[in-house]
Parts: C-alpha cells; structure tokens; sequence
C-alpha cells in the first residue's frame, strides 16, 4: 500500500471531522437566524472578524466533544504504539492493519509510534473539560467574595483584598510547580483546597436562590432541592478519590477524577480566582454609588440581593469580556504546565505533552511537534471591546418601581443614571492573534 499525498490527507481529516463541520453548520445557521433575540453573543454575528475567530474556537470544542466524549474523530488509540510505526511520516500505511482498523497514521507516527492525528484530537478533550470549567470555578469564587468585599468595605475589605495580593505575589509558574509536585500532591493539600473552593459554587447558587424567592418559599425550596441537591452531588464527587487523603464519601463517589487533573483544575482555579476577585470587587465600588442601588436600599431589599439582582447583572459586560480572555489564558497555562510535564500524566495526549516530546526531533522530524502547536495557538480565544451603544430593554430597579416608559418620563435626565451603569459598555468578539 502506497502512502497517502497531501491532498488525500486532507481529505481524509475532512471526513474524519465530518461530525464537526455538520455541528457547526447547525450552530452558526440558528443563532444568525436568531442573533437579535441573543443579546451579547448575537453580536459576534455582525462581525466577520467576530464571525471567524468564534468558529475556530467552537472547531476545538466540537473537535474535543466528539473526539472525547464520543469517540468519532480519532482514527487510532492514542496511547497505542504500533511496531514499525516510529517516527513516519504523514500519510504512511498502517503497518499490521486488521479488519475493522484505520489504514493510515493520517498525520504520521511519534518517537514512540503513536498516531499524531489521534493524539491531537483527543488532546482538545482535555482543553475544554479544564479551561472553561476551570474558568468558571474560578468566577464562583471571586464573584462570591468580591461583592461582599466591595459593597461591605471595612476591615472584610481588608482581610480579602490582602490575600488577593498575597495569592498574586507568587509567580505563576512557580506557584503551580509547587501545587503540582508529587510530594505536595502526597499530602493532600490539593483536596483539601478543592473541597474549599469547589464550595462556593454551591454557596453562590444558594444565596442567588433565596434571595431571588425568598417571598416564595414553595419554589424557592424546590430551587434549592434539585439545583443545590446536584451540585452537592458533583461536589462530593469532585473532591472524593479513593487511595487518598479524601475517601470518606464512597457511597457518593458518582465519577472518579485522576489525581493529575484535579490538581490541575484545583491550581487554575486557585490561581485565577485572585484577579477575578479584584476585577468584582472595583466594579462593585463603582456601581453601588449609582441610583438605582440607592432605590433598591430605600425599598428595602437586603444586601445580598442587591449585590447579586443589581450590582452584579450591571457588571456582567467587563466579567463576560474577562472571562473569554481567561479561557484563553488557562488554555496556555494548560499546554504550558504539559509541556514541563507538571500535572498532567505525560502519557496523556495533551498538546503541551506532545509538543515537549516531538520538539527533541524537530530538526528531523517537524510532523511530531507542529500539529499540537497550531492547535494550541488556534484554540486559545482573544476578546476585543468596541463601543455600543447601551440597551433600552436592560432596566434598573427605579425604572421597574415605575412602571412607565423610563425614557420618555426622563429624557431630558441622564440617562447613564438610569441604563446599565458600565463606563465603557462593551461589544464581544471573539478573534485569534
């Protein structure tokens, strides 16, 4: 059998990612049909730019659901090492194939005779369960400790802010380094820091809860049953692994999470978690001066209902800006720390991993090292501001006391007092560099 030429590879990786190309179809037809009805993320649809970069990112993200979860993509094991296979180059035959087996390594072999394409497209399983999750772990934790930080002030203010900058004082790297090495793994100490942070996620939505339905304590208590009851549920399962420090809810333990990918989850989470905070906390300085937060004390709404039902829905443009630019952020971290071999199980086919491994025969064989690259630097989103005007149809708390036309009744008044109180309200789009 005579290798592939690169026009049949990559025809053959268009049929392989078949699943992909019909799940982004679908996604870009449905929400340009309903772009005006989507708010924010509409608005990524009016820009080709915005338009091009959110399909490479949502590329990586099918590319990791279909690969990982469902097992459609991936042409081989990744972890498989076939005799003969050692260092080939893309396109070559399949050495030994059997009825039922891909016949070509589309992408060629690794030092150790593993399928490339494989690795890669599996690899992006491990970006999208960590980054986004990660991410948003990360938010839970600064949203729930910068608006009482920032509303409060005082010596809460204190106590928070100076941690913040403790965490933020530490080099990144080396704070990682130290989190992931195996004798502080040996401990515990990331178990226990994930069954500290993996709470606030839990104590977020229940305080969001009741507050919302504290008037309506039928509803509020079903909330509380199904939405508290699962995240319960998944947190007992995050932070219990057996054969270590946490093993004591067993009976509860309703998926097991390798050591390695807790530690790595624990330690983003624990890193970003700082710089979200402080990012809450200015924002929450700022918007409680405004008028609406003023009215909503006058009707007598409690603090944490203020902070999470009008302090926090005004904030949500530089947090959703932020938050895009984290991902982006963890996914370099992710394929930095697998690159150093920190975290992560060197034989899993995350991209750091490959790249570090496929580096040291770079001068000879480039195939190895240069596919994981471009995936890793294509799957990484940039997010870019652009003025826009405010919203008519978001209003504050005074505009819903009075249930006449805010706009009419007060347009010869400001209405920055009266609109989302955001300086520099934002448009997203999403775009690679």
């Amino acid at each position: 059998m005579e290798a592939l030429t690169w026009a049949e590879i990559l025809s053959r990786m268009f049929y392989q990612l078949f699943p992909v190309w019909i799940a982004m179809i679908a996604l870009f037809s449905i929400s340009i049909f309903y772009k005006r009805n989507l708010g924010l993320y509409g608005k990524l649809f009016d820009s080709k730019i915005g338009m091009i970069g959110f399909g490479i990112v949502m590329f990586w993200v099918f590319v990791g659901f279909f690969a990982g979860a469902l097992d459609m993509i991936s042409t081989h094991d990744p972890l498989s090492q076939v005799s003969g296979m050692k260092n080939k180059v893309p396109g070559t035959p399949f050495r030994g194939a059997e009825e039922g087996d891909y016949a070509f390594y589309l992408l060629g072999g690794d030092h150790l005779a593993r399928d490339i394409f494989s690795r890669v497209m599996d690899g992006a399983s491990i970006i999208i369960v960590i980054a986004p999750l990660a991410t948003l772990f990360a938010f839970m934790v600064g949203i729930t400790l910068g608006l009482p930080s920032g509303y409060y002030g005082g010596k809460l203010d204190t106590l928070f802010s100076f941690l913040a900058n403790l965490i933020l004082a530490f080099p990144v790297i080396l704070l990682f380094y130290l989190l992931v090495t195996p004798e502080i793994r040996m401990t515990g100490l990331p178990q226990y820091m994930a069954i500290f942070l993996f709470s606030f996620p839990i104590l977020f939505f229940a305080v969001l809860i009741n507050t919302r339905y504290y008037i309506e304590p039928q509803k509020r208590n079903i909330l509380m049953l199904i939405i508290v009851g699962s995240l319960s549920y998944l947190y007992l399962s995050l932070i219990n692994e057996a054969g270590t420090k946490v093993t004591f809810f067993n009976a509860l333990d309703g998926f097991d999470v390798p050591g390695g990918l807790l530690t790595v989850f624990v330690s983003v989470v624990f890193v970003n978690s700082p710089t979200v905070f402080r990012i809450v906390r200015g924002l929450t300085l700022d918007i409680k001066t405004r008028d609406y937060v003023s009215a909503a004390q006058t009707r007598g709404e409690g603090a944490w209902y203020i902070m999470l039902w009008e302090i926090l829905p005004n904030a949500r443009g530089p947090l959703i800006v932020d938050f895009c630019l984290r991902i982006g952020y963890t996914t370099i971290l992710l394929g930095t720390l697998g690159f150093f071999g920190l975290g992560l199980d060197p034989e899993s086919p995350n991209w750091g991993a490959t790249i570090n491994e496929g580096r040291k025969l770079l001068s000879i064989y480039p195939h190895p090292a240069l596919p994981p690259a471009f995936a890793l630097l294509s799957a990484a989103p940039r997010v870019t501001s652009l003025p826009q005007k405010p919203s008519p149809n978001i209003l504050t708390s005074f505009q819903r006391v009075h249930h006449d036309d805010p706009f009419q009744k007060h347009e010869k008044l400001d209405q920055q007092k009266w609109l989302l109180s955001i300086k520099n309200p934002v448009k997203l789009q999403i775009c690679v560099c």
